[in-house]
């Protein structure tokens, strides 16, 4: 393990010295605790949540239905979602690595932090409106024994006529009426990197983008589904410093949360010492 990052300098330096070929795009996720949380989505994080993705969509849809109504997609519906902390299979990643450091010296003032620096190609990056993107998003809207059924060792035409993927195609045409009967068996399996729209405030400050994450996706190594990872440690000593050497910066709780209440508290805090 290295010694781990001291300042907001010396994190810039690193950013600067990282290797990346030219078609590589870095994107950053910040952790307060080095050792509590993994690069999964919130929905994975324990089996009773992915068998009731179904439920959790639908449930939220029914009793707040007009804060959707302008969403186009699944995709768009997820992003709302993950946006109200509800569990989703997207996990939240920045093109800017200053907010990660924020979020990984945020809490947590005991532990080791760290900022997960994740390179993917140019060319396997997504935009929200992508074919792939929304085979994978309406998985959300399949129920639980759907799921399991679905044979990935079917041809494709078998697996595409399959009853499973007849109702995720039914999904698909609702949002895509010219999708054709021809989904791409290991894409359902893929973790994606995608360029959202700027739908919301909290995007927009954050330099928001999603990692979509399909059936079994799960990302342990460097190199899993074409993504690669490196991990730069935060010492826990000098969060609270980096902290405040972000905020003059201006990456506070007010600007990287920028709703009336954040900046109260923000404001609050400041003179309340």
């Amino acid at each position: 393990m290295s010694k781990g990052i001291t300042s907001t300098e010396g994190f810039i330096r690193k950013i600067y010295r990282l290797t990346s070929s030219p078609d590589k795009v870095l994107f950053y996720r910040g952790h307060s605790s080095r050792g509590k949380y993994k690069l999964e989505p919130s929905l994975f994080r324990t089996q009773e949540l992915i068998d009731s993705e179904h439920l959790l969509y639908r449930e939220l849809l029914a009793a707040n239905p007009s804060d959707f109504s302008s969403d186009a997609s699944t995709f768009d519906k997820l992003v709302r979602m993950q946006h109200y902390s509800l569990p989703t299979r997207l996990l939240d990643i920045t093109s800017n690595p200053l907010i990660a450091l924020y979020f990984a010296c945020k809490s947590n003032q005991d532990k080791t932090g760290e900022v997960i620096v994740i390179k993917v190609s140019e060319s396997d990056i997504k935009f929200f409106d992508s074919d792939t993107v929304s085979c994978i998003a309406n998985l959300a809207r399949l129920p639980k024994n759907d799921k399991k059924q679905i044979d990935f060792l079917l041809s494709k035409s078998d697996f595409n006529n399959s009853l499973p993927i007849s109702r995720l195609l039914h999904f698909i045409r609702e949002e895509k009426s010219y999708f054709l009967d021809k989904i791409n068996p290991d894409d359902l399996k893929k973790v994606i990197c995608i360029r959202s729209k700027l739908s919301n405030s909290r995007i927009i400050s954050q330099s928001g983008a999603f990692l979509l994450f399909g059936i079994e996706g799960k990302l342990v190594n460097s190199g899993d589904h074409g993504i690669e990872i490196e991990r730069i440690h935060i010492k826990a000593t000098e969060k609270a410093k980096i902290s405040g050497e972000l905020d003059k910066l201006n990456i506070n709780e007010s600007t990287v949360f920028p709703y009336i209440e954040n900046s109260a508290k923000y404001i609050k805090k400041k003179y309340d010492k």
